[in-house]
C-alpha cells in the first residue's frame, strides 16, 4: 500500500472510532438518566469505572479487528445500518457477557443496557451518516482536500471515470481531465471538465492548484511517459502511473492502489504525514497565541496607520499557496493605497534579480509602513491565515499571482509545501538577497531537509531576527 492511500485510511479509521467514542459517551448518558429518572442517583465513579469504560474498550477493539470501518465511504445507508446494527449487538453481547463473568448482575441494570443499545444505534447511525454527507460533499470541495487531475486517453475515459465514481473517494477532489490522444478541452465527462491535452498539459499542471496526477494512459510512449513524470516531480506534483506500464527508467517510491487502479506512485520528497500532523498542530497553537497578541496590538497600530496615512488598516492580497492554490493574505497596511499602480513605474529599480520586486527605501511606505516592516509588525494578521490553513508558521515565501504566472516548472515546487510566516529566507538575511535564483535555492533546501526540529530552530532565529532587526530593510 502507497503512503498515499495509508494516510488518508488512518486518519480515516481514527476519525470514526473518535466519532463511535463520542456517540457511546452521549449515548450512555441519555440511557443512564432516562433509567433513574426522578430517583436519587447521579453518574458516579463506580458506573464510570464498572461499565462506560468496558464500553469503550469493546468499540476499540471491535474496530481494530473487525474492520468495522472497512468502505466506510462506499457504503450505502441500508447498508451502514446493518453495519450499525451489527457493532451494537457486538457490544451488547460482549458487554452481557463480561456483567455475567465478573458477577455485576445485581449490580448493573439491565434494563439501562437495553436503553443504552436502542439510543446508540440511532445516536451512531445519524452520526455516521451526517459525518460521510460532510467529508463527500464539504470536505473534498474544500482546500484541504488533494487536488487531483487525471490524464488518460480518449478510449479509456469512461473506464476511469466509472471506476472515479465507484470509488468515491472523500479525500481528494478530481479537478479536471486530460485527453492525451484527442483535444477535447472545453468538454464534461461525467461533469468533470476537460481541461488539457497532450499539448499543453504541462502548462495546464504549471499554473493550477493540482497535488496528485492520476495517470491511466497504456498506449503512450515510455519516452513520453518518462518526460511527464519527471516534469511533475519537478514541480514538485505526486504521480499515480497505472502499473500496465513497467519500463519507466524514474524510480518510483512506492507500489499501491488508487481508484482501484493499481499504480506505481512517483513523489518528489517523501515526509511522514505524522510529523505533517505535528507540524499543523504547533500551527494552530503558534497561530492562537499569535492572534492573540495581534488582537492585542492592533488597535494601537490601526490608529498610527490611520493617523499616518489614510487608507484601510489591513492589506489583503491574493496570494499562491500550497500547489497552486489561491488565498488572501492579510498585513497591517505599510504602504500608500496606490501602491500597486506606483509599482509599475519603479519595476527598473527592483533590486532583485528575477521574479520578485524590492528596493531600498522604496517610496510607497509609509513612515509608520517603515517603522512596522523593520518590527515585522506588518505581518502579525498573517496568524490568521496560518491558524486557517493557508500558511504554517515556517514555510516558503508565498508568491504573487504576477509572480507565480512567471514561474518554470522548477521554481513551481517551492509551492508543494504550505508557505510560511517565516523560513529559510527571512533568517538568511532577506534583504542581503538580490537574485531570486538564491530564493530559490533556499526554499527547495527547506523542502528537501525538512525536519520539525528545523522548524524549531527556524522560528528561534526568527525571533532574533525581529528582536535585532536583521534582513528587515
Amino acid at each position: 500500500m502507497n503512503s498515499y492511500n495509508k494516510k488518508y485510511q488512518i486518519i480515516e479509521m481514527y476519525s470514526l472510532l473518535l466519532l463511535d467514542i463520542v456517540c457511546i459517551t452521549i449515548s450512555y448518558t441519555i440511557a443512564y438518566f432516562i433509567r433513574f429518572w426522578g430517583q436519587d442517583s447521579s453518574l458516579g465513579s463506580r458506573e464510570i469505572t464498572q461499565i462506560y469504560l468496558p464500553f469503550l474498550l469493546i468499540c476499540m477493539l471491535n474496530s481494530f479487528f473487525t474492520n468495522e470501518y472497512k468502505r466506510f465511504f462506499q457504503r450505502g445507508y441500508y447498508y451502514e445500518f446493518l453495519r450499525v446494527l451489527r457493532y451494537n449487538l457486538v457490544l451488547f453481547v460482549v458487554t452481557g457477557f463480561y456483567i455475567y463473568a465478573f458477577r455485576l448482575e445485581l449490580e448493573f441494570s439491565r434494563l439501562l443496557l437495553g436503553y443504552f443499545v436502542i439510543i446508540n444505534v440511532v445516536v451512531t447511525y445519524l452520526v455516521r451518516v451526517a459525518f460521510k454527507k460532510y467529508m463527500n460533499r464539504f470536505y473534498k470541495r474544500s482546500k484541504g482536500s488533494d487536488k487531483i487531475l487525471v490524464v488518460t486517453t480518449n478510449r479509456e475515459i469512461d473506464a476511469v471515470i466509472g471506476h472515479i465514481e465507484c470509488d468515491a473517494g472523500w479525500s481528494y477532489e478530481i479537478i479536471g481531465m486530460a485527453v492525451m490522444d484527442a483535444d477535447r478541452k472545453g468538454d464534461t465527462v461525467n461533469g468533470i471538465p476537460v481541461i488539457a491535452n497532450r499539448d499543453d498539459i504541462i502548462e495546464v499542471v504549471r499554473q493550477s492548484a493540482v497535488d496528485v496526477i492520476f495517470m491511466h494512459c497504456p498506449r503512450m510512449e515510455n519516452s513520453e511517459m518518462e518526460i511527464l513524470i519527471q516534469s511533475f516531480l519537478a514541480m514538485g506534483v505526486t504521480c499515480h502511473n497505472c502499473v500496465e506500464r513497467f519500463s519507466i527508467d524514474t524510480p518510483c517510491s512506492s507500489v499501491g492502489k488508487f481508484v482501484e487502479f493499481p499504480v506505481m506512485t512517483y513523489v518528489a520528497n517523501v515526509i511522514d504525514y505524522r510529523r505533517m500532523m505535528i507540524k499543523r498542530l504547533m500551527d494552530i497553537v503558534g497561530g492562537s497565541i499569535g492572534l492573540l497578541l495581534t488582537l492585542i496590538l492592533t488597535p494601537f497600530v490601526a490608529l498610527a496607520i490611520k493617523v499616518d496615512s489614510r487608507g484601510p488598516v489591513f492589506f489583503s492580497q491574493v496570494r499562491i499557496g500550497k500547489n497552486g492554490r489561491r488565498f488572501k493574505m492579510y498585513k497591517f497596511r505599510s504602504m500608500y493605497i496606490d501602491a500597486e499602480e506606483r509599482k509599475k513605474e519603479l519595476m527598473d529599480q527592483n533590486e532583485v534579480q528575477g521574479l520578485m520586486f524590492k528596493m531600498d527605501k522604496d517610496p510607497r511606505i509609509t513612515r509608520v509602513g517603515n517603522f512596522i516592516r523593520k518590527t515585522s509588525i506588518d505581518e502579525l494578521p498573517q496568524f490568521w491565515n496560518v491558524l486557517r490553513g493557508d500558511m504554517s508558521l515556517v514555510g516558503t515565501r508565498p508568491p504573487t499571482e504576477d509572480e507565480f504566472e512567471q514561474y518554470n516548472i522548477f521554481y513551481r515546487r517551492r509551492l508543494s509545501i504550505t508557505p510560511g510566516l517565516t523560513g529559510m529566507w527571512q533568517v538568511s538575511g532577506r534583504s542581503d538577497i538580490k537574485d531570486f535564483e538564491d530564493v530559490v535555492k533556499l526554499d527547495l533546501k527547506y523542502i528537501d531537509e525538512w525536519s520539525l526540529m528545523q522548524d524549531v530552530k527556524i522560528m528561534l532565529q526568527t525571533v532574533g531576527v525581529v528582536l535585532f532587526r536583521r534582513g528587515s530593510k
